[in-house]
C-alpha cells in the first residue's frame, strides 16, 4: 500500500478521492491550515505563500496529488482575483516542489488537477485534443500558468495533468446549476449552444487512482466523458430527470456579463474535447451518458 499526500484534500474531488484511497488501504495525508489526525487522515500544516511546510508531510511519501486552488467561479474576476486564482494553483505547486527537494522526498508521481478550459472559453465546432495550443483568454492563461508550474516536477518524478470539465456530484457545481430547475425555473444560459464537457465524480476519482498507479500515464489528459452536451441539453435533461417543467426563455448573455463580468465567459462559451488519449490507457467510464449520471446524482 502507498502513502499519498493530497493538497486541497477537503474539496469536492479531494474528499471523494481520499475516501476511495482509504477504502483501498492506502495511507492518506492532507496539507492545509490545521494539523492532527482525523477520520483516518493525517493532516499537516503548510503555508504555501510563505513557503513553510511541516517536513513530516513529505517524509516517506510515495505519491502526490495537487488539487489546491481557489474556486474559479466563486468571485468576479478582478485583476487581483485572477492573480489569486493563478497563485493558489501555480505558487502552491512550486512551494510543494521546493519542500520535496529540500527534504529529499522521492515521490513516484505528481498527479495534478488541470482545467479543460486550457483551450480557452470559446464555442467552436473543433474538438480539442491535448496536442492543441492553449487559448489566450483569461481562463486559458490561468490554466497555462497552472500546468507550467506542475511541469516543473518532471525532473523529479512522473507528472500527470488531468484537464477537468464540470464535475457532476451530489454537491458542488451541479447542485448550484440545478437549483433553479428544482423550482421549475430552469433555462439555458445565453444561447444555450455552448458545449459543456462533463464527468461524474465517481469516474473522476477512478481516473485519479489510475493516474497514480499506472506508470504508463504521463502528461495531459482530457478527462471528460466524450459525450459532451450543450448547455441547453444539460439543463433540459436535468429538468426531465427531476420531472420539472422547462419552458422559460434563455437567460440573456448581457445579464450574465453585467452580473459576473469576465467570469461570464466560462458560463456562456465552451467547446468539446476529445478523450481518446485517456481511453487509450484502457480506462472506461462507469457513467458515460448524461441522463444516467444525473439520475444517479439527483434522484
Amino acid at each position: 500500500m502507498a502513502t499519498i499526500l493530497i493538497t486541497g484534500g477537503s474539496g469536492l474531488i479531494g474528499t471523494a478521492l481520499t475516501k476511495a484511497l482509504l477504502q483501498q488501504g492506502h495511507a492518506v495525508r492532507h496539507l492545509g491550515r490545521g494539523a492532527g489526525r482525523r477520520d483516518g487522515v493525517s493532516h499537516f500544516r503548510w503555508d504555501p505563500v510563505r513557503g513553510t511546510i511541516d517536513p513530516r508531510a513529505v517524509d516517506g511519501v510515495d505519491h502526490i496529488v495537487h488539487l489546491a486552488g481557489a474556486g474559479i467561479a466563486d468571485k468576479r474576476w478582478t485583476k487581483a482575483r485572477v492573480q489569486e486564482l493563478v497563485d493558489s494553483r501555480a505558487t502552491t505547486a512550486r512551494s510543494l516542489l521546493k519542500a520535496v527537494q529540500e527534504h529529499g522526498a522521492t515521490p513516484a508521481v505528481m498527479v495534478s488537477a488541470a482545467g479543460i478550459s486550457y483551450y480557452g472559453a470559446i464555442t467552436t465546432d473543433h474538438v480539442f485534443t491535448e496536442n492543441d495550443a492553449a487559448g489566450d483568454d483569461t481562463i486559458a492563461r490561468i490554466s497555462v500558468a497552472w500546468e507550467q508550474a506542475v511541469d516543473e516536477w518532471r525532473d523529479r518524478c512522473r507528472v500527470v495533468k488531468l484537464r477537468t470539465p464540470i464535475v457532476l456530484a451530489r454537491s458542488g457545481p451541479l447542485q448550484r446549476m440545478v437549483a433553479p430547475v428544482r423550482l421549475g425555473l430552469g433555462a439555458p444560459l445565453g444561447n444555450g449552444r455552448q458545449w459543456m464537457p462533463w464527468v461524474h465524480i465517481d469516474d473522476l476519482v477512478a481516473i485519479y487512482v489510475k493516474a497514480l498507479f499506472d506508470p504508463e500515464m504521463h502528461g495531459a489528459y482530457n478527462v471528460n466523458t466524450g459525450n459532451d452536451v450543450t448547455n441547453g441539453e444539460m439543463m433540459r435533461t436535468a429538468a426531465r430527470v427531476l420531472r420539472r417543467p422547462f419552458f422559460l426563455p434563455k437567460v440573456s448573455g448581457f445579464v450574465l456579463r453585467t452580473a459576473f463580468g469576465d467570469l461570464a465567459a466560462i458560463l456562456l462559451e465552451g467547446s468539446r474535447a476529445s478523450n481518446k488519449r485517456l481511453l487509450a490507457t484502457g480506462f472506461r467510464f462507469a457513467h458515460p451518458e448524461l441522463k444516467g449520471a444525473l439520475e444517479d446524482l439527483l434522484r
